[in-house]
C-alpha cells in the first residue's frame, strides 16, 4: 500500500482540531499507542499496540525529508510477521507512547499525536487508491497544510523512532 505522509510539530492542538472539523473532518477516535520499533535490515519496523486490539506490525520504507513523502507500508497480523521475521525475538531499538486523535476526512487520516518525551505532532496520511493518485493525495496534503496555517509548525522530516534516538543520544552526552 501507498499513501503521502506529511508530519509537523503541533503548535496549537484546539485550534487545529477545529479547522480540521470546519472542512469536514470527522473524530474517529482517542487511542493511546505503543509503537516498538525493531531493528530490520531494510525499512523500518515496528509493532503497535493499542489496548483492547490485537497487535499490528507495520512494515514501511519512506525517505526522510521534510516536504510530504510517499511511503510504501504493510500491515502484518502476528502470524504473518512470525512467518516474514521468524519465532525469535527482534532487536527492540525504541519504544514510543502516544495518545493519538485520529481524524478522518474520506481516505485521508489526521493525527494530532502528544508523543511522550517528544511534544505534540500533527501527521497527514493521504492513501493512495485507484480513486485518489499520488499527485491528488499531495494535492490535498497541501490543502489541508494551508488551511491549517499557523497551528502547526516546522515539518518534521524523520518518524517518531528517529526522534526518540536522537534524543537519547543527546541525553547520554550531556
Amino acid at each position: 500500500m501507498l499513501n503521502v505522509e506529511y508530519k509537523a510539530e503541533l503548535r496549537e492542538p484546539e485550534l487545529a482540531r477545529a479547522a480540521l472539523e470546519r472542512i469536514g473532518a470527522e473524530h474517529e477516535a482517542t487511542l493511546r499507542q505503543i509503537d516498538t520499533y525493531y531493528h530490520v535490515p531494510t525499512g523500518r519496523l515496528k509493532k503497535r499496540d493499542v489496548p483492547g486490539r490485537p497487535s499490528e506490525y507495520i512494515v514501511y520504507e519512506r525517505a526522510d525529508r521534510p516536504s510530504p513523502k510517499l511511503s510504501k507500508f504493510s500491515l502484518l497480523d502476528t502470524s504473518a510477521f512470525q512467518e516474514r521475521y521468524g519465532q525469535r525475538p527482534l532487536p527492540v531499538l525504541v519504544v514510543v507512547e502516544k495518545s493519538r486523535e485520529l481524524l478522518l476526512l474520506g481516505d485521508v487520516r489526521i493525527h494530532l499525536d502528544d508523543v511522550k518525551d517528544l511534544g505534540r505532532f500533527l501527521e497527514i496520511e493521504a492513501l493512495v487508491s485507484p480513486r485518489q493518485h499520488v499527485a491528488q493525495c499531495h494535492s490535498i496534503v497541501a490543502h489541508l497544510r494551508e488551511k491549517l496555517g499557523p497551528t502547526i509548525g516546522e515539518p518534521i522530516s524523520s518518524s517518531y523512532m528517529d526522534l526518540m534516538l536522537a534524543e537519547r543520544e543527546t541525553s547520554e552526552h550531556t
